[in-house]
């Protein structure tokens, strides 16, 4: 009987969880130089995030989608410009990102407390697919997990257009992403 009991409680941290998302929010953040005012970060941000990912070990699966046609700055102008040039929401209304590996996190996962970790997955923007790295940290509250995520990546990586405005004399070819989330185990 001892057998049983010593073989389920290794089997017992492998075990699945499922954590959807209760609620977040998405960013992007640029920094550009704008004609009379200098330089400048411009930040977009979006509540439409949904999705769900099932850990296992360090495996990860399931899917998180951030509707791009919710993005709104300080300004309505780079809002429209976004939505109909760079990203062309018309044609591509979602970013999608599938997790594959989440480096950091203890096995079983804890009650309580902030682990450091690294969520390794594939983005896809415009129908262009690539790996990224997020880094960042989960606080564990019982039941839910907060979730702060940042990556960042050259505008072709994705196939991006920089942003080319007579207001806007230069944008930093750099965009950095962040999620903030809050999942809760199904």
């Amino acid at each position: 009987m001892r057998w049983l009991a010593a073989a389920l409680t290794l089997c017992l941290p492998a075990l699945a969880q499922t954590f959807e998302v209760a609620s977040g929010e998405a960013r992007y953040r640029v920094r550009e130089e704008l004609l009379q005012v200098g330089l400048a970060e411009a930040v977009g941000t979006t509540k439409a995030v949904r999705g769900e990912v099932r850990l296992q070990g360090g495996r990860a699966s399931g899917e998180f989608v951030v509707d791009l046609r919710e993005l709104k700055s300080d300004q309505a102008r780079r809002d429209s410009y976004l939505r109909q040039r760079t990203l062309e929401t018309d044609r591509y209304p979602f970013a999608t990102f599938r997790p594959k590996e989440v480096r950091g996190l203890p096995n079983p996962l804890p009650q309580s407390g902030r682990v450091p970790l690294q969520v390794v997955g594939d983005l896809t923007l415009k129908e262009v697919t690539q790996e990224v790295v997020w880094e960042g940290e989960a606080e564990f509250r019982g039941e839910e997990v907060r979730v702060f995520l940042r990556t960042e990546f050259p505008f072709e990586k994705f196939r991006l257009t920089q942003p080319r405005v007579s207001v806007v004399l230069s944008v930093e070819n750099r965009i950095r992403l962040e999620v903030e989330l809050l999942l809760r185990r199904k």
